[in-house]
């Protein structure tokens, strides 16, 4: 019985003679915080989107040819795309080259036999967004139904890739 009085006597003792905390707040420095990095600026060395508004295309407007050639790109690729009794390997390999890398991606896993459609039906018809030379909706339609189509590009000279193709709303 002594030894455990001894041993929480002992205890205390160190306790009692152990310095205390520092509980002092440290000093502030003077030193104001900086920034890491320069704050970002949109064209015209604005603010990026100054509420909440849509930057300006930076160069990129529409003219008759992007609208001819973003249309020919959402024909073609839907014509690739409407081919459900191709072998999955030849499907994706012809899809791919009018596809965004993140299409690309997205559509590496469809099995073209889920595909209802067969055949485009009629002309592309783009939805333009003046304020956005970067990207363009296009319907086209199809013996399944009218599907949508995203496209976008990355400059004036670059090439219309689809983004999505969605199929008709039942």
């Amino acid at each position: 019985m002594k030894k455990p009085l001894a041993l929480t006597a002992m205890v205390l003792l160190c306790t009692a003679c152990a310095p205390a905390a520092d509980t002092t707040p440290a000093p502030a420095t003077s030193a104001a915080a900086t920034a890491s990095a320069p704050v970002s600026l949109s064209a015209g060395s604005g603010p990026q989107a100054p509420g909440g508004t849509v930057p300006a295309t930076i160069g990129i407007s529409w003219d008759q040819a992007s609208k001819d050639a973003a249309a020919d790109t959402a024909q073609k690729a839907m014509t690739d795309f409407a081919r459900p009794g191709l072998e999955e390997k030849q499907w994706a390999n012809d899809l791919a080259r009018w596809l965004t890398p993140q299409a690309t991606a997205d559509y590496s896993a469809v099995d073209p036999a889920n595909v209802p459609a067969t055949r485009v039906t009629g002309p592309a018809t783009l939805t333009v967004d003046e304020a956005n030379g970067y990207g363009v909706m296009a319907a086209v339609p199809t013996d399944a139904g009218t599907y949508t189509v995203q496209l976008l590009r990355t400059g004036p000279e670059a090439p219309w890739k689809v983004n999505r193709l969605t199929p008709p709303t039942s």
